[in-house]
């Protein structure tokens, strides 16, 4: 099965998504910051992902448990076979995250459906409002993949020695400490900044205004221009690890570059950290 555009093997059009929405072998998911979005209408047959809900440890900071993870994937009728499609609003935030997270427990071929929510409504293209009806399938989790992700002691070290580049995906008011969150969003912090030596390449910088992914070579530029070559290990950064599940999906996909983690802890745990250091200009 062949997918159209950049990124050919994890990025597919709205066209080649309407195209397949009949083909047993795909199934696609709807992932929205926004979880009523969903139910106002949606790509006929995509299943609708809670990330409050259904795709984190509601017990535990943590990603979806992997006994969590299969039997959402079970219910949502995808097996390990599946070619999973994933897109959502706000270009693909948590679409980008869900990806991430399935790259962790191992799932081979998940693709996200370029543009997301906003490019396949601007294009008048067919929704439905009913829940899909899928056959339960099982499906079978790896044991998660830990070279994907940063953990706290990782970028401790990486700020002491400086052997990863760490990268702040926020937007410029939250990284120079102006803001703590996003307008309307409750995850916070008890101080404004930014971990110390990271680069600002705001997530949204890499998005074209019809929601799709700009190209690899202009995304490279972006990242040329802030010392990021991927000549050693990047860490990617945010504020809960969504908006860099995005960033991360196009360093390590877009771009190739081998050894990219997401730090999914944080802002919301650097800026609470007692005795880290923060950079402020």
């Amino acid at each position: 099965m062949t997918a159209q555009g950049q990124g050919s093997d994890v990025l597919v059009s709205t066209d080649w998504v309407a195209q397949h929405l009949s083909d047993p072998s795909v199934r696609i998911a709807e992932v929205d910051v926004d979880t009523a979005a969903y139910d106002q209408g949606h790509v006929p047959g995509a299943a609708g992902w809670n990330w409050t809900t259904q795709l984190c440890d509601t017990l535990v900071r943590d990603v979806v448990p992997k006994n969590k993870l299969e039997e959402l994937l079970g219910a949502s009728g995808i097996d390990n076979a599946a070619t999973i499609i994933l897109y959502g609003d706000n270009n693909n935030w948590f679409a980008a995250w869900a990806f991430w997270q399935l790259k962790l427990y191992g799932h081979q071929d998940v693709r996200i459906m370029d543009g997301g929510r906003k490019k396949w409504l601007a294009e008048g293209k067919e929704l439905s409002t009913e829940a899909p009806k899928a056959a339960k399938k099982t499906y079978s989790a790896k044991a998660p993949d830990n070279s994907l992700r940063a953990f706290l002691p990782e970028v401790q070290e990486s700020v002491k020695g400086g052997k990863a580049s760490l990268v702040d995906v926020r937007s410029p008011a939250e990284f120079t400490g102006e803001i703590l969150a996003p307008p309307g969003l409750p995850e916070t912090c008890q101080r404004g900044g930014h971990i110390p030596g990271a680069k600002s390449m705001p997530w949204a910088k890499l998005a074209n205004d019809d929601g799709t992914f700009k190209s690899p070579a202009e995304i490279k530029a972006l990242y040329d221009g802030v010392g990021v070559t991927g000549d050693k290990p990047i860490i990617a950064y945010c504020r809960i690890g969504e908006r860099s599940s995005h960033s991360w999906f196009a360093l390590k996909y877009l771009l190739g570059y081998n050894n990219v983690k997401n730090y999914d802890g944080s802002w919301t745990e650097w800026g609470n950290l007692v005795g880290a250091p923060v950079e402020k200009p």
